[in-house]
């Protein structure tokens, strides 16, 4: 079988998209990756699935799968990517469109300037929503890892996070403790583990080992939670410029209740096929 794709990126978060919205696609785990392999495959962070919705009133349907073959809930550098793809391709003639994931709705919005906004719903922060494994909600909560106490913060931005302060992302151990924060046990779905540098109050850098990619260049949601987790610890102040290794974000939280803003680039850089 011929698998036709787009190799998309979002400030180096970088994707294959494919069109399952005109005809349908299945591949399992084994095969996303094979595709994943950045030798023997294509190579990306994250497979993007567009599909027809299953619930009325939305636009499209997007699946996300990991580099693992694993599928998750949400991908905010993905979402934008999605939003250009599906108009480049003709799939629609709307700028912003209403989108199904496997953990509500969002609306990406194609900007006149090029960039992309994504109402990114509601953050949670409910332990049993993250999910996590506490008596009750904090701000801060102590996690031992590889012996030391970290304090983390946790997030749901539809997949869940764990933010810790540092001093310096450029020295911070992302690669020796990020796959401990991820696989710990108080997390029961794994979690991606952020790691923030507070620059000033509408400015911080970041550095994400994404659950089932390890690190990347750049990940949206972990960007919102990042943010998020600031404000309510009166660190940042809305909006917030979020620099990552790969790009820029902006991020705009007004407080409880209310959804989170995220505005990125979304870029094609290839369209592609292999034999599956």
């Amino acid at each position: 079988m011929k698998l036709t794709f787009t190799k998309m990126q979002g400030i180096g978060n970088d994707f294959i998209v494919i069109d399952g919205y005109s005809s349908p696609v299945n591949l399992d785990a084994a095969t996303i990756c094979r595709l994943a392999d950045r030798h023997f495959g294509v190579g990306f962070d994250q497979l993007l699935l567009v599909e027809k919705p299953t619930v009325e009133g939305v636009d499209f349907r997007y699946r996300i799968f990991n580099a693992d073959g694993g599928e998750v809930e949400q991908c905010g550098n993905g979402a934008r990517c999605f939003v250009r793809f599906v108009h480049d391709k003709a799939l629609t003639d709307q700028r912003e469109i209403c989108v199904e994931t496997a953990r509500g709705v969002i609306f990406p919005k194609l900007e006149d300037n090029g960039l992309v906004t994504v109402n990114m719903g509601e953050p949670r922060f409910r332990p049993a929503e993250v999910p996590f494994v506490a008596d009750q909600d904090e701000l801060v909560y102590p996690l031992q890892v590889a012996n030391q106490t970290l304090e983390i913060s946790t997030v749901s931005m539809g997949n869940p996070h764990a933010v810790t302060l540092v001093s310096d992302v450029d020295t911070a151990p992302v690669e020796s403790l990020g796959p401990l924060i991820e696989h710990h046990e108080r997390f029961p779905q794994r979690v991606n583990a952020g790691f923030m540098q507070v620059v000033g109050a509408h400015h911080i850098r970041l550095r994400v080992y994404e659950r089932g990619s390890g690190e990347t260049l750049a990940c949206g949601t972990g960007a919102c939670a990042a943010v998020v987790s600031g404000i309510r610890r009166g660190l940042l102040q809305s909006p917030v410029k979020v620099t990552t290794r790969g790009g820029e974000l902006t991020i705009a939280w007004d407080g409880d209740q209310q959804p989170v803003w995220m505005t990125g680039p979304a870029e094609t850089v290839f369209e592609g096929s292999i034999e599956i």
